[in-house]
């Protein structure tokens, strides 16, 4: 007897599912004027961010005749025969898309495997689809409704199209909160203006597991994210889906920071549903010496933290130094908003097989 699994994760009429709402998700967005891309998943750039690991990839030489023969038949692998080289499979086709943008596009979306070393789980698979857009000239409000749109249309659609009652967290529309409105609500703190001895206070009264090295000295963004993941994500969405925006300054990624009530905050937004993040988007960030000092930064703690080092410089920043267009971008894990609209408790139950079983 075959000892290896061979049966798929999901049921086969949940992958027969699956293709209805990529159906749905392509009219979306092809019935607003937008042109489906396919960028690479392997890159010599990798985003810098202090918590999502790429996966490397080390090309090999691949021709080893001991003359120029390759050069001849193969005139454009200028280095086949020359080194080994360092690729990432992309953790989101971000830096890709935004080179496009710059080289004039106008509104781009694609359907895109992705990747991301360490991540499996109820929530989590090393591999997975990632719905990403970006629109030029759009503002960050805009980018926030249109998030919305997506998620009632598409589940609207599915619905009807599958012939099932919609689960409780579709029936009513989008809502919008920021991001201090649901921190504030849940523990009484102001998380723009709260110091680390203060965030510590409200891990230890409910009860919120933390590293040994986290004291009145960590950083309070550090704090805050662990608070806000552990108290307050899983009582998110619960009535209806729910987009957070306006995250701590500290929080920035690849957003613009501006001043709300003189407090600094990152014009960025989560799409949350039953307690799962879905989608993260931002008002793009477009200043190359802003995203540089940021990458400089999470080098560093990535640096302390252990972690691998990554490269600094992109073709991203190049595309930058010569003009990104104001625009609005975001990405959605398929699989988490599939498995929303079935109220399935696990990827499992979206995927037709898991990294454990691939």
């Amino acid at each position: 007897m075959n000892e290896f699994i061979f049966q798929p994760s999901a049921p086969i009429e949940n992958i027969k599912r699956r293709a209805v709402l990529n159906r749905i998700i392509r009219a979306f967005f092809d019935e607003r004027d937008f042109v489906e891309v396919s960028t690479p998943t392997l890159s010599r750039d990798a985003v810098v961010d202090r918590y999502v690991e790429p996966i490397p990839v080390e090309i090999e030489k691949c021709w080893q005749e001991p003359d120029s023969f390759y050069k001849k038949r193969y005139p454009y692998s200028y280095d086949a025969n020359a080194k080994s080289e360092t690729f990432y499979l992309q953790t989101s086709p971000e830096f890709a898309m935004k080179r496009l943008l710059a080289a004039g596009m106008d509104a781009i979306y694609q359907l895109a495997p992705a990747y991301r070393r360490g991540d499996f789980g109820r929530f989590h698979n090393i591999e997975f689809t990632m719905l990403e857009w970006y629109r030029k000239g759009i503002d960050y409000e805009e980018g926030r409704a249109f998030l919305a749109e997506l998620v009632e249309t598409a589940a609207r659609r599915f619905y009807e199209i599958v012939g099932e009652k919609p689960q409780p967290s579709f029936c009513n529309p989008v809502k919008e909160r920021p991001f201090v409105d649901v921190f504030l609500e849940k523990t009484a703190i102001n998380p723009l203006e709260a110091d680390s001895r203060e965030l510590l206070e409200v891990a230890v009264a409910n009860e919120i597991a933390f590293p040994d090295s986290y004291d009145e000295q960590t950083q309070a963004e550090d704090w805050i994210d662990l608070i806000f993941s552990e108290i307050i994500q899983p009582e998110l969405g619960r009535n209806e889906p729910v987009i957070v925006y306006d995250y701590p300054g500290a929080q920035s990624q690849l957003a613009q920071t501006a001043r709300v009530a003189g407090a600094l905050v990152a014009r960025r937004f989560e799409l949350f549903i039953n307690g799962v993040e879905l989608a993260n988007g931002y008002d793009e960030l477009l200043d190359p010496g802003t995203l540089r000092n940021r990458i400089a930064t999470i080098s560093q703690q990535r640096k302390k933290d252990g972690s691998p080092t990554l490269p600094v410089e992109s073709r991203l920043l190049a595309a930058m130094d010569c003009g990104l267009p104001p625009s609005s971008g975001c990405a959605l894990g398929v699989e988490r908003f599939f498995m929303t609209l079935l109220n399935a408790d696990s990827l499992a139950k979206a995927l037709p097989f898991t990294t454990d079983i691939a």
